[in-house]
């Protein structure tokens, strides 16, 4: 009986370690896939990251594109404009004429409305100027004079109109300051 005994114990410690062993054999496994794992999850970061990063400058390259051109239109266009300008102003003065013909004043108010329509529609924009206090980059000063009525720095009369095309000055309004 305890030979059988005996024998028993010895076949349980058999089973044990063979029991014991594929564990350790699974164990092990489970720890390669856990590290496999762990690599592949930082690695999957990393592409994140990497992929984050490239929208941003893509984003970025989009804005500064976006700025390049309508720089650039503004310029292009500044400069067509800024040749056109003499004829909006020689339209000022036919109009400011006296006539006895009320049909061509008509008509060379009709152009006159017609060139500044555009001139809006393209962004070109006038700049105030009587009443309003001086700003050297917007305006030039060709006259001061003394006025009790204005404020200092207030100007008191325009001699040439000044335009823009978004924020860039395109040409400086003349003006007479006051005081």
């Amino acid at each position: 009986m305890e030979e059988q005994m005996n024998n028993n114990n010895e076949n349980v410690n058999a089973n044990m370690r063979f029991e014991k062993e594929p564990q350790t054999e699974e164990q092990r496994e489970i720890q390669i896939l856990k590290q496999k794992n762990e690599e592949q999850r930082k690695d999957l970061e990393e592409y994140e990251d990497r992929i984050k990063r490239m929208m941003a400058e893509f984003e970025n390259f989009k804005k500064r594109s976006d700025k390049e051109r309508n720089g650039l239109y503004n310029s292009v266009m500044g400069d067509v404009v800024t040749a056109l300008l003499p004829v909006l102003d020689n339209l000022e003065k036919a109009v400011e004429a006296q006539t006895s013909d009320e049909q061509y004043k008509n008509g060379v108010e009709m152009c006159l409305k017609q060139f500044k329509e555009v001139l809006e529609k393209n962004g070109v924009t006038e700049i105030k100027s009587v009443g309003e206090t001086f700003d050297p980059s917007l305006h030039e000063a060709v006259s001061l004079v003394t006025d009790d009525s204005l404020g200092e720095k207030i100007i008191k009369e325009e001699y040439r109109k000044g335009y823009m095309i978004g924020d860039k000055v395109l040409r400086h309004s003349l003006v007479i300051v006051a005081n």
